[in-house]
């Protein structure tokens, strides 16, 4: 629980009593590796808090194909936040890449703390901020360079997540197929 109290305190003072109640209602879970998480059409009921473990974003464009979006690691919330906040369906996949365990705060478990504590919202919202701002950050790149550079920046991004992520994910993440990408890493050594 320290993990999560310790991010939330970059974004907004908590006395003890409040870091006792968020710790009280917080429940930490685990997915294995391969599992997913949270499936499309399925409403998300909770927003999770990665402590361990690398998750993927994915979805299945028109053709059936699949597609990465972008992966989470440790010290990240991972929400579908539209679908969370309008209760609707999803249209995403989250997938565990590795074993994960995660910290999860349930829609009634949010409401509560918005209720209680009264500096949450504001708290919450510049986690929301700070997660769409590196969604972006994460893709805009993405569109404007060649594959040799797109594979060169997500090794500057992700140092550590390069050789925990098979090879077909990080492929459909960068836009490329995997003998591209398996041709663009011999070139680089």
């Amino acid at each position: 629980m320290e993990q999560l109290i310790n991010y939330l305190l970059q974004f907004g003072h908590l006395n003890q009593q409040q870091i006792e109640l968020i710790t009280s209602k917080a429940v930490v879970k685990t997915t294995k590796k391969d599992a997913y998480y949270h499936e499309a059409g399925k409403i998300p009921r909770e927003i999770i808090f990665l402590l361990e473990g690398i998750m993927r974003v994915c979805y299945y464009n028109n053709k059936g194909d699949e597609i990465t979006k972008y992966f989470l690691d440790e010290n990240n919330f991972i929400a579908d936040v539209n679908s969370y906040n309008q209760g609707i369906p999803s249209t995403e996949y989250i997938q565990a890449i590795t074993d994960c365990e995660y910290i999860v705060l349930s829609k009634e478990v949010m409401e509560e703390l918005s209720m209680t504590i009264i500096s949450w919202d504001a708290i919450i919202a510049k986690v929301t901020a700070k997660g769409l701002a590196e969604k972006v950050n994460r893709i805009s790149p993405m569109m404007s360079e060649d594959a040799t550079e797109r594979y060169l920046m997500f090794l500057r991004n992700f140092p550590t997540l390069a050789n925990k992520i098979p090879l077909s994910y990080l492929a459909s993440y960068l836009g490329i197929t995997q003998s591209s990408l398996s041709r663009i890493r011999r070139n680089i050594r």
